[in-house]
């Protein structure tokens, strides 16, 4: 917290008027430690939204920067995932996709799935593939991973391109559960934010994270009701799975899309607790190790 002072000077004969060093007296700048959620100071994000923009349109430019097939690549890790599902989890195992063909059963998790976990990834890495800019200019931290999650809403559109023409093609019925989509796609960009925020600080002092980050987002993965139905999970286990912030995304926008699995209210509300905890968790500690990021990265 800051505040100016302008504090009267005494002339020569003590006392207090005119003279030639009050009229050069410059403002004091105080500054006080602040508590609260004022600490975080939030709004800094908004005074830098521009350099937010201008970051998220260069991830998506560089990401497909001479790239043969560009933006296509955006479907290759979902078309690819949904393939070897069909094939080896319905075809082969036996994996029931509950009234709709299991590719658009598959698809429709894979698609909000893939925005989470290349938005995790992604802003994990982002104080440390960014270092030039942390160690060089003064802006908020927390804009970094914000733009690398965010920048992955183009690939998150592409993918939901294809999955309309699957919607066709497999003649789903649309229903009015469709417009709660983008909700549930907002809470997965949050769920990336909270864990990736995390990750980033701890990345800038120990770059271990690089390393056990794929395995974590694969284990995730499967820990997902993605590829199966969260009816296969035993009652017992329920409440363990709610725990995981994607399980109840996963299954909300699937049912927004193709009308099949109906979360239940308990588990959206666990999923999504448990994402504003670790968002509002994770922004403290980001903002409590921020002063140290220029440097040690």
């Amino acid at each position: 917290m800051t505040s100016q002072l302008n504090t009267p000077v005494e002339g020569p004969t003590g006392d207090v008027g005119v003279s030639l060093g009050q009229r050069e007296q410059k403002p004091v700048t105080v500054v006080e430690p602040q508590r609260g959620i004022a600490s975080l100071e939030l709004r800094e994000l908004w005074a830098y939204r521009e350099l937010l923009y201008f970051l998220v349109l260069r991830d998506v430019k560089v990401r497909y920067k001479q790239t043969g097939f560009g933006a296509a690549w955006a479907l290759v890790q979902p078309v690819g995932l949904m393939v070897v599902f069909t094939i080896f989890l319905n075809r082969v195992a036996g994996i029931a996709s509950y009234g709709v063909a299991y590719p658009v059963f598959a698809f429709a998790g894979l698609v909000v799935w893939t925005l989470f976990a290349q938005g995790l990834l992604r802003s994990a890495e982002s104080l440390v593939s960014g270092s030039q800019l942390v160690s060089k200019v003064y802006f908020p931290r927390l804009v970094l991973p914000i733009a690398a999650t965010c920048s992955y809403l183009v690939d998150f559109l592409i993918g939901l391109g294809l999955l309309v023409i699957l919607l066709v093609a497999y003649d789903v019925q649309i229903s009015a559960s469709l417009a709660l989509a983008p909700v549930f796609a907002a809470q997965a960009m949050l769920a990336a934010l909270a864990v990736g925020i995390w990750l980033a600080a701890v990345n800038v002092r120990f770059r271990d994270v690089r390393y056990t980050l794929p395995f974590l987002v694969q284990f995730w993965l499967f820990a997902t009701p993605v590829a199966y139905s969260a009816n296969l999970i035993p009652d017992r286990y329920q409440p363990i799975m709610a725990l995981n912030p994607m399980s109840g995304v996963v299954q909300g926008f699937r049912w927004a899309v193709t009308g099949v699995e109906r979360p239940s209210l308990a588990l959206l509300g666990i999923s999504t607790a448990v994402t504003l905890v670790a968002l509002v968790l994770g922004t403290v500690y980001f903002r409590g190790t921020e002063r140290t990021f220029a440097d040690v990265i």
